[in-house]
């Protein structure tokens, strides 16, 4: 199994990439996210999930391993496949997508483009435990995670790239945890 692929980036849509390393060409289908990451570089590690089905071989790629993860998640519900999983993720940030799923808003998962009340239910039910315990890539400390998800998801919001955003948060809730979310973008936005 491929767990990442080094390379430089040949060409570039908001749907895939191809990396070339060793001389070979890999086409990598991405989110919206991994595509803004990837935007104005000439080098990039991505990592991969391969989806090995009886008529295709497909790799997608992510700027992170959280990413991945969540994604890994979303395949493993019933009625969401990759595709699905990809609009997803390219409709939210990770931060604002593990908010949604342990709050429980089901609205915001039906904006999604072919996102019914359903699967949006099944999507929250069957991933509320998983993303919780998948916090590792957001946050480590003993903070309030939807404080934390929804400050970084306002901090991504204001145009602030996430791991920075994470890691101001991260430090300002080590230093004040009882911050409100106002304090904590307020604070961020001195450091970053």
């Amino acid at each position: 199994m491929i767990d990442y692929i080094k390379g430089e980036i040949t060409e570039l849509t908001p749907a895939s990439v191809t990396l070339e390393t060793g001389g070979i060409g890999y086409f990598i289908s991405i989110s919206l996210n991994t595509y803004s990451a990837l935007e104005h570089k000439k080098n990039e590690k991505l990592f991969i999930h391969e989806s090995i089905r009886e008529d295709a071989h497909q790799l997608f790629g992510f700027i992170n391993k959280q990413e991945r993860d969540l994604f890994i998640y979303l395949i493993s519900v019933s009625g969401i496949g990759a595709s699905t999983a990809r609009m997803i993720l390219s409709s939210m940030t990770i931060p604002e997508l593990e908010l949604v799923i342990s709050t429980g808003n089901v609205d915001m998962l039906k904006t999604v483009k072919g996102i019914g009340l359903k699967t949006a239910q099944r999507i929250i039910v069957d991933l509320k435990d998983k993303i919780k315990v998948s916090g590792e890539g957001s946050l480590d400390t003993g903070i309030s995670s939807e404080t934390a998800s929804e400050s970084i998801a306002a901090l991504v919001m204001l145009g602030f790239a996430q791991v920075p955003s994470q890691k101001a948060v991260a430090r300002i809730l080590k230093e004040k945890p009882d911050s409100s979310i106002e304090q904590i973008i307020k604070a961020a936005l001195k450091i970053l």
